[in-house]
């Protein structure tokens, strides 16, 4: 097996192989099949201010983008929510752990910015533009020590390794399709003289999963960059992460070629930021404090290692199963209520998973909020009890579930006032947004709490308001990065 570079030889094999039933040949396929070498849409900044929100890319990974302990995390995640604000717009996330697919999105105008951490290369310039670099890095070789090593010495670990690149000659590396890890490997195979086999596998397949089998020994290399691949060391130590096969390179967000006022504001964005301390947190945080980033990143409670939100997600599912809810939906609830910590309680008394207050809790059964198992039941019989009175006005199971969300924070009487109100004033109460949501936050103001409708007086409405928001979107991340493609396909949740 070697790395192919001539075109026409190329294609002969792939008719060979194609005549024989199968080939183990695999190689850069970059420069044949580029989905995002299309015309980019004009879409520039003007249109996302005017459409109100940014649409970033994003790929589940332990820099990137991940869920630990029910809170979204990563690099990018902070960081483009830090842009969004600055930017005066809202940051909707797409997951795509293929980067073709995801530049393919970006020229396509179904996103603004593809915020893996990429490598600037020439080939891609051809097609799209990169905003400043976020930071630099070197491409380093992920190998496994030996199996011994603990008991070894270090110039016998280190005679057991890759060391020289030359030494790569006919080994086999296993790399991210499309990646700009092919793409050096290929020269670096130009630069020794001798071949490597570069095994590209699916696009889909994340850096972390590529290190992971390295650690595991399904495959003996695979190339990463120099942060990540130093974090997944982190959490196995096996891995050797010490060779670098490239100078520093840079790591940037991906644009369409034709959003020069986008990435004119993201770059002066950048070099503004770069110059604050805030800027250099957040680096830190995920890729110099490698041992708090990997107990993090790799815990059984991150969507990056498990699909585990909390230590009672058994007991969540089971009571989602008696309200008819995606448990996803309830433990965004719980997120919101109690951070999934049982002994909480609050200011005003509201105590347990889900906050409730002990004269409510009696009426549902439960003696000790403190207990989890008792929480839940209390809180989904509570929950029950409100569907049954909202379904007589609602009667999509999608949209009554936002009004018994809002009654779960503020009452269903302040809910029962809204929607009396949406009625008199010609809106409809079968609504949530701009409707029912909108009259309770108006209840705030003495034209509306003292109506002759209203029973239940003044609501500071914007508080139920904003929790319905922090959980609709707290689920949809949820969905995002823990259910499978099929699953989130069929989700009514949409994108963030």
């Amino acid at each position: 097996m070697m790395k192919l570079f001539n075109k026409s030889f190329y294609v002969f094999i792939i008719l060979l192989c194609s005549l024989i039933g199968s080939c183990s040949i695999k190689t850069d396929t970059q420069s044949q099949n580029i989905s995002y070498a299309i015309e980019p849409v004009n879409f520039d900044f003007d249109k996302i201010q005017e459409r109100g929100y940014i649409i970033a890319v994003v790929d589940n990974s332990a820099t990137s983008y991940f869920i630990y302990k029910g809170q979204p995390m990563g690099y990018e995640y902070e960081m483009l929510n830090w842009l969004a604000e600055d930017l005066g717009v809202e940051l909707k996330i797409i997951k795509d752990n293929s980067i073709s697919s995801a530049l393919e999105k970006v020229n396509r105008g179904e996103a603004d910015i593809v915020a893996f951490n990429l490598t600037v290369t020439k080939d891609r310039k051809q097609y799209i533009d990169f905003t400043n670099p976020l930071y630099f890095a070197r491409q380093v070789l992920v190998q496994r020590k030996p199996e011994n090593w603990r008991q070894m010495k270090i110039h016998e670990i280190e005679n057991e390794l890759i060391r020289d690149p030359i030494q790569l000659t006919g080994k086999e590396v296993h790399v991210r399709k499309s990646s700009a890890f092919s793409a050096r490997l290929a020269n670096l195979s130009d630069e020794i003289g001798g071949d490597i086999v570069i095994i590209e596998d699916s696009s889909s397949l994340e850096v972390e999963t590529l290190i992971k089998m390295v650690a595991d020994g399904e495959i003996e290399y695979t190339v990463a960059d120099e942060d990540v691949a130093m974090l997944n060391a982190t959490y196995h130590p096996i891995l050797d992460v010490k060779t670098p096969i490239s100078f520093s390179q840079q790591i940037a967000w991906a644009l369409r070629s034709n959003a020069d006022t986008l990435e004119n504001k993201i770059n002066n964005w950048l070099e503004e930021r770069q110059k604050e301390t805030d800027y250099y947190v957040i680096y830190n945080k995920y890729f110099k404090n490698l041992k708090r980033s990997a107990d993090r990143s790799f815990s059984e409670f991150s969507s990056v290692k498990g699909e585990k939100l909390s230590p009672f997600d058994n007991e969540i599912k089971e009571t989602a199963q008696r309200i008819g809810w995606d448990w996803k939906l309830l433990a965004a609830l719980i997120y919101q209520e109690s951070k999934f910590n049982p002994k909480v309680e609050s200011w005003a008394g509201a105590k347990g998973l889900m906050q409730m207050m002990e004269p409510t809790a009696r009426e549902f059964g439960a003696t000790n909020l403190f207990d989890p198992s008792q929480s839940l039941k209390a809180g989904s019989k509570y929950i029950n009890w409100l569907q049954r009175n909202f379904k007589k006005h609602v009667e999509d199971s999608v949209e009554r579930q936002k009004y018994v969300i809002a009654a779960y924070n503020v009452g269903i009487g302040h809910m029962q006032d809204a929607i009396r109100l949406t009625k008199k004033y010609g809106g409809d109460p079968t609504k949530w947004e701009g409707n029912v949501e909108k009259y309770l936050l108006l209840k705030s103001q003495k034209k509306y709490y003292t109506d002759a409708v209203v029973k239940y007086g003044y609501c500071r409405g914007e508080e139920p308001v904003n929790y319905v928001k922090e959980i609709l979107e707290r689920y949809q991340q949820y969905v995002l990065l823990l259910n499978s493609p099929e699953e989130t396909e069929k989700s009514s949740a949409p994108i963030i």
